[in-house]
């Protein structure tokens, strides 16, 4: 079974930053667009952002824009979730997700900000790692 591994969670202050990775278990990312989730204590899980398999279009929830960064290096077999001036409302379990179906099609054909799968949309998953900002 496809899976992906979460890693580079922790605690942070206010204003802190982190990065995280995703990595996959046993296979190459290399055709797949990663998405990055996340939930906080109950609530809804949120899309936080995604990358493409090839054209590097990348997407952004409008809470995480000019804070977050999502890049990938294929050559390593991961993607990474840059984040910056974290507040206390990132808080929350980040999951990452795979697909390379229709989700990928779509977001190699579309300029960046035009398409932002939901988790539906992707099929392999990671077990999250969790987040805390907090003074």
């Amino acid at each position: 079974q496809l899976q992906l591994v979460e890693s580079g969670g922790g605690l942070v202050h206010p204003g802190g930053s982190l990065r995280l990775s995703c990595a996959p278990s046993g296979f190459s990312l290399d055709d797949y667009a990663v998405g990055w989730f996340r939930q906080a204590p109950g609530k809804e899980r949120e899309r936080v952002s995604c990358i493409s398999s090839k054209t590097l279009g990348t997407n952004y929830a409008d809470s995480v824009k000019g804070r977050f960064t999502i890049s990938r290096d294929n050559g390593k077999n991961v993607v990474y979730l840059q984040m910056e001036n974290l507040k206390p409302e990132d808080t929350g379990v980040y999951y990452c997700a795979a697909s390379r179906g229709l989700t990928a099609i779509k977001l190699n054909t579309f300029p960046s900000g035009h398409v932002f799968p939901t988790a539906e949309e992707y099929d392999v998953w990671g077990q999250g790692t969790q987040v805390t900002v907090s003074a």
